[in-house]
């Protein structure tokens, strides 16, 4: 799935999402997809750090998914604390070959195959502020519109065909 950015900073020309955690990440997309959750991808937060997934649930939860992919990929990033102040629930997100006890029990966890994924520990709940909220949310919608904006241009542009059209336009909601 490609990332689109206004701002031309896509993870994937620089070859910091690898093949696996492409992986991981459209299983979990799948299984938040089924629990009825907007996501979007490589959010970055107003910390300037950047969240693997945000997602938004049905309940207005906000919760954030730090895909890891090795024990070394998980103990070289401390960055992930930081993530609390901008959501109401953090996860790790991770695949069968990575041994789960090495993930704090303070945050949920999620294993994916790829095709899909299972919740194997839920992320307790820290409830945001109602102003963090309310920036967290509005920042979300910004970063969906543009990017539905720009898939929107390149397909004008690249006359990617009538799917990709209704997709954009809403025809498929």
């Amino acid at each position: 799935m490609t990332i689109i950015s206004l701002h031309n900073d896509n993870p994937l020309a620089d070859g910091r999402q690898s093949e696996r955690a492409m992986m991981v990440r459209r299983g979990v997309q799948r299984l938040v997809a089924e629990l009825n959750h907007a996501v979007l991808a490589e959010m970055t937060l107003a910390s300037g750090r950047r969240a693997d997934l945000v997602c938004l649930s049905p309940k207005n939860e906000i919760w954030i998914i730090e895909i890891k992919t090795s024990i070394e990929d998980f103990r070289v990033d401390r960055k992930w604390p930081d993530y609390r102040a901008h959501c109401d629930r953090l996860f790790f997100a991770t695949h069968r070959g990575v041994p789960l006890d090495i993930f704090p029990q303070d945050c949920g966890l999620i294993v994916s195959d790829g095709y899909g994924a299972h919740v194997i520990r839920d992320a307790p709940e820290h409830r945001l502020a109602a102003p963090t909220r309310k920036s967290v949310t509005f920042a979300f919608a910004r970063v969906a519109a543009g990017r539905l904006l720009q898939a929107e241009l390149l397909t004008d542009r690249n006359d990617q065909g009538a799917e990709m059209a209704a997709i954009v336009s809403g025809g498929l909601d």
